[in-house]
């Protein structure tokens, strides 16, 4: 089997940086690497304990930590060792090629937590979520993958495969022996069983429409006429200036984009240029750019002169937007406003009046509400699909299960329980795996 090794820490310049080591003998390898101060020898270290020591890399040495993780109470179910030395690109680099000279082997892309799944330390959904925790911006995201991270949806997951192999089982001793059949009564509790995880399933299901914003964010589409003020709250929203505020109509030529968080999620504001009809060929194609950020975007934001009657091209947003999640922000509260002009909000961008309202109006119409980061929300496309399968295969198995068709029965809840398996990783195929690994950085 061998052992590998990685870099565990990100690579620069830092204060510690740790070599992790994983297989069948790491510990011989640490025996020939370190020198502890105290008497315990390597062999003798007792696992879980921080040696302090020195490190040697063959070129140079260092003064630094080690720890040995016995099997299997260690993050990849094998032996482990760990060494923890000062940061900096050639300290860890010399550590890592010591390991090697050593005979371990360069570890590939999340191959460290792959050997975690396939020793049955995690699951893959669990796998995702420490990925979606590494990658995560936003204290949303943090969550999100947390929750991944900590089996909770895996252990919904496992729950409603129980109850579907009790039913199973059920069906198919009826199918065996038809003396000893399903019962009245049995009937009942196994259709109801079905009915039960079919709700729970789309309950889950309903969550996706949320949990996605929150772990890819929500896109904003900034809309209007030109120079109804897009591009200066897009600044007043930013806090700063990204984009270029001119009282010449059509300078937005393109869409600029800038990002906030509200409430732990991040929220991409793209300020689009202006949409009507236009000569001007350039002008024209980031018209049509605006027009496809539109219809890509979670909400609309119409931005509306108030000092202006409302005009042809106002009406034309309006209606392009009409049915789309939107908010209708009319601006320039600062200088004298033309009747007739309604909206969900009155902002101005340049004294910043309701800016903080707008803010929070963006975020209940993203979430139908509140966003509330300590909900349980589905996060992940690929969990989404597998349970619209188990949806689909519980509909048709409660359709055939009443129609005393048990055979056709028993094949639609085993379709279910292998598409809950594609979640925790019990059904998927090599292909899906390998490509969820891939997305690890070397060390993890």
């Amino acid at each position: 089997m061998g052992n590998i090794s990685a870099i565990s820490t990100a690579p620069g310049i830092g204060g510690v940086a740790i070599i992790r080591i994983s297989g069948d003998s790491p510990l011989s390898i640490a025996e020939k690497m370190f020198r502890p101060t105290g008497k315990t020898k390597v062999a003798d270290f007792e696992p879980y304990k921080m040696y302090v020591g020195e490190i040697d890399c063959g070129a140079f040495t260092d003064f630094g930590m080690c720890v040995y993780f016995k099997a299997p109470k260690s993050y990849t179910g094998e032996d482990m060792v760990e060494f923890h030395c000062h940061g900096g690109i050639a300290i860890s680099r010399g550590v890592l090629k010591r390991t090697f000279e050593l005979g371990a082997r360069p570890a590939t892309k999340g191959e460290f937590t792959k050997i975690a799944f396939l020793n049955g330390k995690m699951s893959l959904s669990s796998c995702e979520g420490l990925i979606d925790m590494i990658n995560s911006e936003s204290d949303g995201e943090v969550k999100a993958g947390y929750y991944l991270y900590r089996e909770k949806l895996n252990a919904k997951v496992k729950n409603m495969q129980d109850r579907l192999t009790y039913a199973l089982a059920y069906i198919e001793a009826g199918i065996d022996y038809p003396e000893e059949g399903v019962t009245e009564d049995n009937f009942d509790e196994i259709l109801g069983t079905l009915k039960e995880v079919k709700r729970e399933t789309d309950g889950i299901i309903s969550s996706y429409r949320s949990g996605r914003k929150i772990r890819q964010g929500v896109k904003v589409a900034i809309l209007g006429k030109p120079n109804a003020g897009k591009s200066s709250i897009l600044n007043a929203l930013l806090s700063y200036d990204k984009a270029i505020v001119s009282p010449v109509k059509g300078t937005t030529r393109d869409a600029v984009e800038g990002e906030i968080d509200i409430d732990g999620v991040r929220f991409f504001l793209y300020d689009t240029a202006g949409i009507r009809e236009s000569d001007d060929e350039i002008e024209s194609v980031g018209i049509e750019r605006s027009r496809k950020i539109m219809k890509e975007s979670d909400v609309c934001l119409i931005i509306l002169d108030g000092s202006e009657e409302l005009g042809e091209e106002d009406s034309a947003v309006l209606a392009e937007t009409e049915g789309r999640p939107r908010i209708i922000a009319v601006n320039k509260t600062d200088i004298p406003q033309k009747n007739g002009i309604s909206g969900d909000l009155y902002v101005s961008a340049k004294s910043g009046e309701n800016i903080e309202d707008l803010k929070r109006a963006l975020a209940e119409k993203a979430f139908d509400g509140k966003i509330d980061l300590n909900a349980d929300f589905l996060t992940e496309e690929r969990h989404f699909d597998a349970l619209k399968r188990t949806s689909s295969s519980l509909e048709n198995a409660i359709e055939s299960f009443g129609g005393n068709t048990a055979d056709l029965c028993t094949l639609d809840i085993k379709d279910a329980w292998d598409s809950l398996g594609e979640i925790s990783g019990e059904s998927a195929n090599e292909r899906i795996i390998d490509e969820i690994f891939g997305k690890f950085c070397v060390g993890k």
